[in-house]
């Protein structure tokens, strides 16, 4: 390792002279992944200058670029270079380019550079997103709103990058509006055990919304930062958890979007009656890459109901997809059999055609598709099975489903919530029994509502119920988990994942604590009101509290949803025995060990039947 501190200046003005003069640069690329629907929609490029030079790292570079007046050389040669790098290794998505706003405001700006590269290497501004890295103090903002208006003029999107790490990053963020911003990675570690991290990101969240701009966390290391940031509704991802830089990023571990991050076949956290992506399937006949054009162009007018046809590998694995419109215009010009007959049809197909599981729920296709901007042909889709081909699919027939599910959902879910209702949680209970999956149904209940509910008001109880939907939620896994609204201040919370019981302890926790919120100042000081009791009497009663009763269902414990449904509330009945927030746990179905059990914090707690 060098420290440039320790060489002499003259010689690292000398070694940057070399690298800016021969282009010894090399592009490391990060995939950004869309964290719901596992996709990867662009790769941030970062440079690194020799592997035997003190000026190898990047903040070495700009350091002594900066020093030596030449910071515009190096940032122009890096997005010539990573441009051409992009290009040449066809990668799939946008490219994220890092600019320095200091280059942007000197003098020898060259207006129209990044264009012009692009446009000699095939490229469009649309595919580009330019990335502000604000390391240093910006004093006058105003030459930094027109360089970056001239690039959106041109069809370029912006991104802020380390969003609470530099100098401005909140003005940046008002003056520029951008369209991505980049929340910087130490909010992002251990986000997962962190309330005030979490918290943070969440008000982020809520002023992205109102300015219309999607979000990117970085440095995601970890699962439990994944879940965390995916819960909160940050819209993409990068990080070590997903890949790390590289000069030649894996495309195949790309393609493999959902499955790559353990999404493919997990159960959303909707109805027992989702459907999956195989009640989709059309038995669409195949072709191979090496047959020729005029023997494709054939199949299509035998087969005139047929909008595209795949193309398969060996194996039977997919490659390609050909459109009909686009395939026969060609073939339909002038001199167009003629010159094109005789061709592989692999020279003529999307090679980048989507391709998903047969077993995906529908719900996931859909964010799928609505989420890209990257596929050619959206009217039809491969559909295939452990990877090789099954079938085709349609956008058409893809909302109908999606419809039809939305309706059942709209006309059961509870309108306050929007969660589903009695209907839906029947179905999802019996779904589960029915294909022996082990889960536990825990009775959500809150205790001492209707005093405050009569003392503050329905809005102010409304609010209370949205809460604790909002920490179930929250504390769920959307791919395992499901939550349901029985109605009032009632919910059933099915856990499928093996930590159910400390995402219980974490939503008691939570609740004690921003249920203080809700209540007036004198009443949070006294610790409860005093309102009227069900006798008429007036009583005092404590903050409202949660109560959860749960039973674990597996190996044949329970026939039937109605089943479930009566021991939870056995179960729930006897949590409200106990004051304060508690969960109370069935143990006689109960297969985990005595040392799983531990003691809630936080007035929470944790006890057996």
């Amino acid at each position: 390792m060098f420290d440039v501190e320790e060489v002499d200046p003259y010689m690292l003005a000398e070694i940057l002279k070399d690298i800016l003069d021969n282009r010894r640069l090399t592009s490391l690329f990060q995939p950004i992944i869309d964290l719901q629907a596992g996709v990867v929609i662009g790769y941030e490029a970062l440079m690194r200058g020799p592997s035997d030079s003190p000026l190898h790292a990047p903040t070495a570079l700009l350091s002594v670029a900066g020093r030596v007046g030449r910071l515009g050389e190096l940032d122009r040669l890096c997005r010539e270079v990573h441009i051409a790098n992009f290009a040449a290794r066809k990668l799939p998505g946008k490219l994220f380019l890092n600019v320095c706003p200091e280059t942007l405001m000197q003098a020898d700006f060259r207006s129209g550079m990044t264009r012009r590269v692009l446009r000699e290497l095939g490229l469009t501004p649309d595919q580009v997103v330019i990335e502000l890295t604000e390391h240093y103090p910006i004093e006058d903002f105003e030459p930094v709103r027109r360089a970056i208006a001239h690039y959106r003029s041109m069809g370029f999107a912006v991104a802020i990058d380390d969003l609470g790490a530099g100098y401005a990053g909140l003005r940046l963020w008002s003056e520029l509006r951008p369209d991505f911003v980049k929340f910087d990675r130490h909010f992002i570690q251990n986000i997962d055990s962190d309330p005030t991290k979490g918290q943070f990101i969440r008000s982020m969240q809520e002023i992205s919304k109102e300015l219309g701009c999607q979000t990117i966390a970085e440095g995601i290391e970890t699962e439990a930062e994944f879940r965390a940031v995916s819960k909160l509704g940050v819209t993409f991802g990068q990080g070590y958890f997903f890949a790390r830089p590289s000069s030649h990023p894996d495309l195949a571990g790309d393609k493999v979007g959902l499955s790559a991050l353990g999404m493919g076949k997990d159960r959303p956290m909707v109805s027992g009656k989702t459907r999956n992506v195989s009640c989709l399937i059309r038995r669409v006949p195949s072709v191979s890459p090496v047959i020729q054009v005029h023997e494709v162009a054939d199949m299509f007018v035998d087969l005139p109901s047929v909008q595209a046809l795949p193309v398969v590998g060996v194996g039977d694995v997919p490659v390609g997809l050909i459109a009909r419109h686009q395939f026969m215009n060609m073939l339909g010009s002038r001199y167009g059999r003629d010159l094109y007959g005789r061709m592989p049809v692999a020279k003529f197909m999307d090679a980048q055609p989507l391709v998903i599981e047969k077993d995906q729920p529908l719900e996931q296709l859909s964010q799928l598709i609505t989420s890209s901007r990257e596929f050619t042909c959206l009217d039809d889709f491969i559909i295939t099975e452990n990877g090789s081909y099954v079938g085709t699919g349609t956008l058409l027939s893809l909302l109908r489903e999606i419809t039809d599910l939305q309706i059942s959902h709209a006309r059961h879910a509870n309108p306050l919530t929007l969660l589903p209702g009695n209907v839906l949680i029947n179905e999802h209970l019996d779904k589960l029994l029915a294909d022996g999956t082990p889960f536990s149904a825990c009775y959500c209940d809150l205790d001492h509502f209707k005093p405050f509910n009569d003392t503050y008001g329905y809005r102010r109880g409304d609010q209370v119920i949205c809460l604790l939907a909002r920490l179930l939620q929250e504390e769920a896994d959307s791919r395992l988990d499901f939550i349901g609204h029985i109605g009032g201040d009632d919910f059933l919370a099915v856990f499928c994942t093996d930590d159910w019981q400390r995402r219980c302890g974490r939503v008691l926790r939570r609740f004690d604590e921003e249920i203080k919120a809700l209540y007036d100042p004198c009443d949070l000081q006294q610790g409860g009101i005093r309102s009227q009791a069900r006798d008429g009497s007036r009583r005092f009663f404590p903050l409202v509290s949660l109560s959860i009763g749960a039973v674990y269902a597996v190996g044949g414990a329970f026939t039937s949803c109605h089943a479930i449904s009566t021991a939870a509330v056995e179960m729930k009945q006897q949590a409200k025995k106990v004051a304060g927030s508690h969960l109370f746990i069935d143990r006689r179905q109960c297969a985990l060990s005595e040392r799983e059990t531990f003691s809630m914090a936080a007035n929470g707690s944790l006890a057996q039947s």
